[in-house]
């Protein structure tokens, strides 16, 4: 025991100092948070912009970015960097397109959660059916989502600081867990804020450690110009870190840019952002500064594993090149030093709660005010303490999902993005612009993308072989998009009045 604090202490003050401040944090809002149902799930809608910029950035990119795409880099080079210019994009996208509506209309309809907007702005007989459906997808890819980053994080605690795989995924779950009940909306905000601040240093720094190691520019490059390192296939890598497209096929690249990058104009933890934001100010800076800090801590992440193999022995590399989880525990652990190893951590671990946190928030709201709220109205004073139990009983089904992942980290959140962009994305973009839109539309729309994700990707993708590059979020958008203008425009009678529409597209600006 003394040699092993011996060993990591420093690493272990650098992370209590962390969890210390975000206790703190979510303590402080735990009497705000506690008042009603608004100021719990929306902090009331008075968050800063640059509170929301920052939260929004930390909690799309989580570890399983840290840690999962920076080891991709390992096995496909530097090519993987272009994964992350198609995730500034739809960053972009995410808050020019979608933002200012998105925040305009769920104020005026009093919307607290994405799946009551779904009710709210396809006023029909059927609209309770959509809300209910929507939190059931949430739910089912939420599972798929927070097990990959509860992987990576206990992947890393093992690597570095020797934990046990199974206490090292408790921990990081229930912690989390533990602090989002008690702040709600406005905890989650402002942790995510200073947990987005620690991410973005922390990537450039993990930028840098190859660079260190190996002495600079010049050494690093020279390195990659030829590896004799095996590739996944047995060969040698020779260009392949350096060459575009040798390790990785555009195909690929693009199935992970997508299938990721699309959680950002789709996923209800991240659409949740622009209920809370507190003006058109605030909006106006998220819009500028939040694809800034994207865009400069991805470029750095991306191409990290790529620089490790500058670090790695031949035998280390046939290792990691099968296992590219552990590949940035390996790089601090072939460092050595244990202060820059202890602050990186604090980062890695910011990655992972400050989404955890989000998910943690979103499945309780989606368990009892989309489902159970609506198979058994509840009064208000029991929203929000019940909402804290199905957080709780949710985590629990995810610990339990951890300890036997059924994917690697990439390809759990690659899925769980493609859920949510091919389920959602067509009728919050359609309840957004389109005025034609109808209910059976959007049901349709999210039962096609949900059915052809799961036969896409556990019937045909990986048993037939010629299809193997075709990732699901290609058929299963396409095809959503499709079914939702298409049943929309066969169901016109179904579109709500005029005066419902009157008030989802009214010009005011809010």
């Amino acid at each position: 025991m003394a040699d092993y604090l011996q060993k990591h202490a420093v690493t272990l003050v650098c992370i209590a100092v962390y969890v210390g401040l975000i206790v703190y944090i979510g303590w402080i809002f735990q009497k705000r948070a506690s008042k009603n149902v608004n100021e719990y799930y929306l902090a009331n809608r008075r968050i800063p912009g640059w509170v929301v910029s920052l939260a929004f950035f930390s909690t799309f990119i989580s570890t399983s970015t840290y840690i999962g795409q920076a080891g991709e880099s390992f096995r496909y080079g530097l090519s993987w960097a272009y994964v992350a210019l198609f995730w500034v994009v739809f960053c972009i996208i995410s808050w020019l397109v979608m933002g200012p509506r998105m925040r305009n209309q769920s104020v005026r309809l009093k919307s607290l959660t994405v799946p009551d907007y779904f009710q709210l702005r396809y006023k029909s007989n059927l609209s309770r059916s959509i809300r209910v459906l929507s939190s059931f997808i949430i739910l089912f890819a939420t599972l798929w989502y927070m097990t990959g980053i509860a992987k990576g994080c206990a992947n890393l605690l093992e690597t570095v600081l020797e934990v046990n795989y199974g206490l090292a995924a408790f921990i990081i779950i229930f912690f989390t867990c533990a602090y989002t009940m008690v702040g709600g909306m406005y905890g989650v905000m402002w942790t995510d804020a200073i947990q987005g601040i620690l991410m973005f240093g922390v990537a450039i720094l993990m930028f840098v450690i190859p660079f260190w190691y190996v002495g600079g520019y010049e050494p690093m490059m020279t390195k990659l110009a030829y590896l004799n390192h095996p590739s996944k296939t047995g060969e040698a890598i020779g260009r392949g870190m350096v060459t575009f497209g040798d390790r990785a096929s555009f195909s690929y690249i693009l199935a992970i840019g997508l299938s990721i990058g699309m959680k950002q104009i789709a996923d209800p933890k991240l659409i949740i952002r622009f209920y809370s934001i507190k003006d058109r100010a605030s909006m106006r800076f998220a819009m500028i500064w939040t694809p800034v800090f994207l865009g400069i801590s991805l470029l750095c992440v991306f191409c990290i594993g790529a620089f490790v193999h500058g670090m790695v022995t031949q035998e280390e590399a046939a290792k990691l090149i099968n296992n590219t989880d552990q590949v940035v525990g390996v790089m601090f652990n072939k460092l050595n030093n244990s202060l820059v190893t202890g602050i990186c951590m604090m980062g890695l671990f910011a990655a992972g709660m400050s989404s955890l946190a989000s998910v943690i928030l979103i499945a309780g709201t989606s368990i009892v005010k989309d489902i159970w709220h609506i198979w058994k109205p509840m009064a208000e004073h029991k929203i929000v303490a019940r909402t804290k139990g199905s957080m709780l009983l949710y985590c629990l089904l995810v610990f339990i999902f951890t300890l036997y992942p059924p994917a690697g980290v990439v390809e759990m959140s690659s899925f769980a993005g493609s859920v949510f962009a091919a389920s959602f994305f067509p009728t919050i973009f359609g309840g957004l612009y389109f005025r034609w839109g109808t209910d059976l539309g959007a049901v349709a729309s999210m039962v096609a993308g949900m059915v052809i994700n799961v036969i896409w990707r556990f019937g045909i993708r990986f048993n037939v072989e010629t299809l193997s590059e075709i990732h699901e979020v290609f058929p299963a958008f396409l095809v959503s998009f499709l079914v939702y203008i298409v049943v929309s425009k066969l169901s016109s009678n179904r579109v709500p009045d005029e005066k419902h529409l009157a008030l989802v597209f009214g010009s005011k600006t809010i």
